[in-house]
C-alpha cells in the first residue's frame, strides 16, 4: 500500500459506501495510519491510497503516540456554519499549499470500526480535515475548491505533478487507467456490493 500522487484516476473516484466491514479492512486501517504518520499527515483517504470505498482516518497530532486517533466509514457532514480561509495541504500533492474557504464547524456523522454509529459537532482544524477527507471521497481535491486566482498560481507545480505522474506510468509503476478501473471494481465488488 502506498499513497498516490495526483493525477492518479483513483483520486477523482466517487467513492462506495462500506457495507461489511472485516479483518482485512481493519489491517488496510492500521496501515493507513502508518503511511500517513510516515507522511507527517493528519488525515488519510482510502482514495489517497487506491481504494475506492468511503472511509477515511485522522489524528490531528500526526504522531501515533500523541493525539487520538479516528476512523471514519460512510461518512456524512451537514449543519454547516460559518466561513473561514485557511492553508491547506494534501498527501496526494505533497509540498503544494494553497487557501481554500471551508465552513468554520460542521455536524459529522460517520461508523467507527466497531461498527457503531456515532456523531459529532466539530470545528477549527477538526472541522477542517473532516471537510478535506470527505471531498477525497467524492473525488474532489482542495485545488478543486481554490479562487481561480489562487488556482492559476500554482498550474507549474500541478503540471510537475502530471509530468511525473506520466514519467512513472511509462517506466511501469503506475497501472494504466483500465486496469485501475478493474481493480476499482473489484474493490467495489468486495466492500461496497
Amino acid at each position: 500500500m502506498q499513497i498516490v500522487s495526483y493525477p492518479h484516476p483513483t483520486l477523482r473516484h466517487k467513492s462506495l459506501p462500506i457495507k461489511r466491514v472485516n479483518a482485512e479492512l481493519r489491517e488496510i486501517v492500521s496501515e493507513m495510519f502508518a503511511l500517513m504518520y510516515e507522511a507527517r499527515g493528519v488525515g488519510l483517504a482510502a482514495n489517497q491510497v487506491d481504494l475506492p470505498i468511503r472511509l477515511f482516518i485522522m489524528n490531528l497530532e500526526a504522531k501515533p503516540d500523541a493525539g487520538e486517533e479516528f476512523v471514519f466509514i460512510n461518512p456524512v457532514i451537514s449543519r454547516a456554519k460559518g466561513s473561514a480561509e485557511k492553508e491547506e495541504g494534501c498527501l496526494s500533492l505533497p509540498e503544494l499549499y494553497g487557501p481554500v474557504k471551508r465552513p468554520k464547524q460542521v455536524r459529522v456523522q460517520a461508523y467507527g470500526l466497531d461498527g457503531q454509529e456515532f456523531q459529532a459537532d466539530v470545528d477549527g482544524l477538526f472541522a477542517r480535515v473532516v471537510q478535506h477527507e470527505l471531498d477525497h471521497l467524492d473525488g474532489v481535491l482542495f485545488v478543486d475548491r481554490m479562487s481561480e486566482t489562487n488556482r492559476l498560481e500554482i498550474v507549474d507545480e500541478l503540471d510537475v505533478f502530471e509530468t511525473e505522474f506520466a514519467s512513472q506510468r511509462e517506466a511501469g509503476g503506475i497501472p494504466s487507467d483500465e486496469e485501475i478501473a478493474r481493480q476499482t471494481a473489484e474493490w467495489e465488488k468486495k466492500y461496497c456490493l
